[in-house]
């Protein structure tokens, strides 16, 4: 793994977390507990912050970056980031389903409780109704997030990620 400071800011992360051998982890980084990273997944917050809280996983193949000194990005609790899943200057509320593929652009808002469909595309500035579903490039809002959804989705992706980190924890987990 690669954990570097950058312009003297070095990432920062709570208990419990793992850090796949080849992710990275750049600057400006401030993790919650129980977060993971997996493999070339990267987390670069060289040009701007990136604060995420506990319980997120971010897949492999995933990029979360910022855009210079305009756009950092927040990220809730108990958020699943999809593979190659790109974040890019956005905030992202808690508990959140952000689909494989998908891209979620700057000023964007993704309230709490919303799914970004697996390939959706997020445009600039949207902002994602807390409790939807938006899919589709551009993304748009294509129902309700439901209580089976929620836990069956939301809940159990973060909540297995978890305990996936927990295989890898012989000197893997920091």
């Amino acid at each position: 793994m690669i954990i570097k400071e950058v312009r003297g800011k070095a990432p920062q992360y709570g208990k419990n977390c793992f850090f796949a051998d080849n992710a990275t982890i750049i600057g400006e980084v401030i993790m919650g507990n129980e977060c993971s990273v997996w493999f070339n997944a990267v987390v670069r917050g060289d040009v701007h912050f990136i604060k995420m809280g506990d319980k997120v996983n971010v897949q492999d193949g995933a990029v979360i970056h910022c855009t210079y000194q305009k756009c950092p990005v927040t990220i809730g609790n108990n958020v699943s980031i999809g593979h190659n899943a790109i974040v890019h200057g956005c905030t992202i509320e808690d508990n959140v389903l952000i689909g494989m593929g998908s891209i979620v652009m700057d000023e964007c808002v993704v309230e709490s409780n919303a799914i970004i469909a697996a390939g959706a595309v997020v445009t600039k500035g949207t902002r994602v109704q807390s409790g939807c579903i938006y899919a589709g490039v551009p993304a748009k809002n294509i129902g309700k997030v439901s209580p089976e959804l929620s836990t069956g989705e939301i809940q159990r992706i973060a909540d297995n990620y978890v305990t996936y980190a927990s295989w890898f924890k012989e000197g893997d987990t920091v």
